[in-house]
This record gives structure tokens, sequence and C-alpha cells, in this order.
């Protein structure tokens, strides 16, 4: 991009932010509750309790990519390439298990690769986590919603046995935050990652106790962080606040590709566990297929979608995480007859196709933005373990597709 070009754009950014100033362009939330920029700010300068380290690196040389994998769809091709991916995960980060937000994608996407795969190890591994862990969240920062995602997979593995004590902490947690009241200056789930973190855990109590309170107050709190963040122009999610009225290069509304990929796995996680007479489930469906008609139609020539999602030539690599988050997310919708297949299989074997080439001769998968909370740059090895959950989750929907 060129000085001129830059400087251009910088004068239409300054041009966008005047006229939001005086009212001539709008915020597009209108919600009796709103996320304020200096919730937002505030919480991004916070001191992070994640460990980095432990969530993947992006060493200079790794070697030769994969030539032994295909997109093909069929049972052997996907479960090849998600072997490929989840072995080198597994051997690599299971003496690094934590209870984190980062490693909670990652437990999800390795209980699909069983279930997809028919291969126990990857099941024994998670549940090996959780026996280590005492069935219990991290809960250092309640009722921050990323402490609550690791109850996603102690509910789904609690499913299989109904032994309370997979469940119980979770539960406890949850029967606090649904008492909790609503505080008017701030909005609980302020950043739309967060709809990916504790929805799918209060659907999954609320299923497994038979008690609609965790499901009511899970719908309460999604649609006023909708009414906040989501852009029902674009048809899109704001990460949170802060990028209301920033603007990418090319003069575009910023949409971080990871934090929409969030959104589209949530309503996946949701619906799959929502009851079909809910009085709200057709909202999120309304939702849920505006955005994947949105995204499917910003799609890139590779198959793959950049970390800001409206200026895609400002960023040299594709960014497999949220790709993976949707891949995964229109898969399921196509396989459960919410998205028409001859519209979205296309989009969906095309990124899939996409992903397997940063997929490395020993299963690193690579052209994963670190953890972060905007649009970012980073190298082809880059490889976080909340890529390769989405990747493995994917890849689990897209085998469902192989048998339709």
């Amino acid at each position: 991009m060129t000085k001129t070009v830059r400087m251009m754009n910088l004068a239409r950014q300054i041009l966008l932010l005047l006229a939001a100033a005086v009212g001539l362009v709008g915020l597009t939330a209108s919600a009796q509750m709103i996320a304020s920029p200096s919730q937002a700010e505030a919480a991004a300068k916070a001191p992070s309790p994640v460990d980095r380290a432990a969530s993947g690196d992006s060493p200079d040389d790794l070697g030769p990519l994969a030539t032994d994998l295909s997109p093909a769809l069929t049972h052997a091709a996907v479960r090849k390439a998600a072997r490929k991916v989840a072995d080198w995960q597994l051997a690599r980060a299971e003496k690094t298990f934590n209870q984190q937000w980062t490693y909670a994608a990652l437990y999800d996407g390795m209980l699909a690769a069983s279930k997809a795969t028919g291969d126990t190890r990857y099941h024994n591994a998670m549940v090996r986590m959780a026996q280590r862990f005492d069935w219990k969240l991290l809960n250092v920062r309640f009722p921050h919603a990323d402490d609550m995602a690791l109850g996603q997979a102690y509910l789904d593995l609690y499913s299989e046995t109904r032994d309370p004590v997979r469940m119980a902490d979770t539960k406890a947690n949850l029967d606090k935050l649904i008492v909790r009241k609503d505080d008017p200056s701030k909005l609980l789930w302020w950043w739309c990652d967060a709809l990916f973190m504790a929805p799918p855990v209060l659907a999954r109590v609320s299923v497994a106790t038979g008690d609609r309170r965790y499901l009511d107050y899970m719908d309460r709190e999604w649609w006023q962080t909708s009414a906040s963040l989501y852009d029902p122009v674009e048809h899109l999610y704001f990460r949170d606040s802060r990028f209301f009225t920033q603007r990418q290069y090319n003069g575009q509304k910023i949409f971080w590709a990871r934090g929409n990929g969030w959104v589209m796995g949530a309503f996946a996680k949701v619906l799959e566990v929502m009851p079909n007479d809910y009085p709200n489930r057709g909202k999120y469906i309304a939702q849920y297929q505006e955005m994947a008609e949105r995204i499917a139609s910003i799609q890139g020539s590779d198959g793959l979608w950049r970390s800001g999602l409206l200026d895609p030539l400002a960023y040299d690599l594709p960014e497999v995480s949220g790709s993976a988050f949707f891949t995964y997310s229109l898969a399921w919708g196509i396989n459960h007859g919410l998205l028409n297949r001859s519209r979205f299989e296309p989009v969906v074997l095309r990124a899939w196709a996409g992903m397997q080439k940063h997929i490395y001769a020993d299963g690193r998968l690579g052209s994963i933005q670190p953890i972060d909370g905007q649009p970012g740059k980073f190298k082809p090895s880059a490889s976080y373990v909340y890529g390769v959950g989405g990747f493995l989750l994917a890849a689990s929907e897209v085998d469902a597709m192989a048998e339709r």
C-alpha cells in the first residue's frame, strides 16, 4: 500500500469520525444497555491471566507442508486430516492442559474429533484433563465468561454418564450467575467472543437439569450483547465497542474474523441443544442465517477469510482460527437443515481445502492469529490451541456432510 493511499484512507477515517460526532453516522446499536468504549478499553488494558506460552507459538523454520492430505469429501480423507492435526496437538499440548478459554476450545474440538474418527484417545485425554482439574472451572474472575468456557467439555462428558460430579462445580457457578443483577452501566458480555464462552454452557446445564432459568438468563444476556455489538447492516459483530467508529485502511468497518468465528460457533453450540419450542429459537436462527450469508459472500479466493474481514488486502495471510469456526458453523447448519446445501456446501468445501494448505508435514496447523482482540498479522507457522479446536470441530461437521 503506497504512502499516498494510506494518507487518503487516513483522511477518510477522520471524516467518518467527524460525521459520527455530529450524528451523521450513528452507532449501529440501539439497546437499552450498550457496551461503552471505556468499559472495553479498561478491560483490554487489564492484565490477562491467560498462559500465552502454553497456548501456542510461531517458530521461524518449520520445514515442509503436508503432501499426504486430500480435500475430498470422504470419510477417509476428512478423518485423516483430523487425526494428523489432533495427534500433533495432543502430543504437544497435553502436558500444558489448563482451565483457560484457550484450551477449552481445544477440548471441544478433541471431543468432536473422537466422535468423528472413532479414536478414543482424544476422548480419554479429555477425561484425564477433567479429572486432573476435579471437574472444576477456573473461577478467578466471576462472572467473566472466559472462565466458564471449560464447562462445555464438562457438560458434554457429563451427558455420557450422568455422574453429578462432572457437572456440580459448573452448575454451582451458573447458579450464582443467573441470580446476578445486571449492572445498567456495564454489559456482562461486552465482547463478542463471550457468546462462545458462556452461552453454550448455560444451554447445556438447562438441558441437563430441565431448568429453563439457565436458558432464559442466557437468552436475555445474548440479545443485550447483540443489540450492542451486532451491525444490522453488515450482518457482522463488532468485537467490542472500541471498534464502533474505527475503520480499516480502505475505509470499511473493522470486523474481526476470529470474533465473528466465535459467534458463529456459538450459534451451532447453542442451537444444537436448545429445545425446538423455545420461544426465541427463531430469532437465533434468523441472525445465524443472516451472518452465514454475509460470511459466505466475503470468502477469499483461497477459501479462507482474513483477520480483518472487510479489508482482506491489508492482511498477507488468511486467518485459520476464524476460518475454522466459520467452516464448523456453516457445515453444522447444512447438516441440521438450517442452511441450503447447494448454496453453502461449495463455501464449506473451499474453506476445508484452504485450511489443509496450512497443515505442516508433522501435523502442525499454521496461520492462526495469536491471542488478541482485534485483527492483526502473524507468521505462517503461528499455531494456537483454540484454532486447532476450531479445525477439529470443522472436521467433525465436514465428516458428517460426507454421509449425506
